[in-house]
């Protein structure tokens, strides 16, 4: 097999033992930028929450670095990869810098004291999202918005090598969404992170991904470039849409025209 920095080998995900998807097989280099997109409930979250190890493998092995991640230690993980998940987190009188700074936990010794270096580095990361000035602020007590840019810096401080989120645009007006696709393309370019990560948004899965996985039904229906991908008809397939169509030119769904019959009250 060719060496990949990041690969799975038939995995089958779900929860309680009860399979959701089969023969999953991601392949990635470095740098690679990898979106999952498909219906709601179709399973993205699971096979995201599989590959990090928030939910136990059914079956299958995941490969970082040609290691097997079963075999690897939390901080061995940590220092190689960070998640952003879409659940909420709840820590107890925690500001947002404190947030941010547990990105730096893989690095630090047993009390998990940050260096100067290590302030710096989580500062570094909550100006790269705009987030500085929300250093002092209760965690639980901002927007969601803000929470996903502070957990993206949390993420981009503990420098990983590979980046996983789950829809890291929902509650993001549109200047956020496009921000962080940015940062996340910066990341990519400059320090040759891979990112795999779940997309409702179409037009920006489309732009910004280097490969896409659509998740439909028991199995992954179809893994390819962007321009695989993202042709009218299979989109139209993969989300059932009835009423409307998708216009892959501009990577957007259209309205169909109201009927002329149509009347109004």
């Amino acid at each position: 097999m060719k060496s990949y920095f990041f690969y799975t080998d038939q995995l089958t995900v779900g929860y309680d033992g009860k399979p959701l998807i089969r023969e999953i097989n991601i392949r990635l280099n470095k740098g690679e930028i990898l979106t999952l997109i498909g219906p709601n409930g179709a399973g993205k979250s699971t096979i995201l929450k599989s590959i990090t190890r928030q939910l136990s493998l059914i079956s299958g092995t995941v490969y970082l670095e040609q290691a097997e991640m079963s075999r690897m230690t939390n901080k061995e993980v940590s220092k190689k990869l960070a998640v952003v998940l879409t659940e909420r987190m709840r820590p107890e009188l925690m500001t947002c810098e404190d947030v941010v700074a547990t990105g730096r936990y893989p690095y630090t010794g047993t009390l998990g004291i940050l260096s100067e270096e290590d302030k710096q580095k989580v500062r570094n990361a909550m100006e790269m999202v705009h987030a500085w000035d929300l250093k002092d602020r209760d965690f639980t007590a901002i927007s969601d918005g803000q929470r996903q840019r502070i957990l993206l810096a949390r993420a981009i401080c503990q420098e990983p090598e590979i980046i996983i989120l789950d829809e890291p645009t929902s509650f993001l007006d549109v200047r956020h969404k496009l921000e962080l696709l940015a940062i996340l393309k910066k990341m990519v370019l400059e320090k040759q992170v891979t990112v795999i990560m779940s997309l409702h948004e179409l037009d920006l899965a489309q732009k910004i991904s280097d490969q896409v996985i659509c998740v439909h039904g028991d199995y992954i229906e179809k893994y390819g470039t962007p321009e695989e991908i993202f042709t009218s008809d299979y989109i139209k397939k993969l989300y059932g849409i009835t009423r409307g169509s998708y216009n892959a030119e501009f990577g957007c769904v259209e309205m169909e025209p109201p009927s002329e019959n149509r009347r109004y009250l």
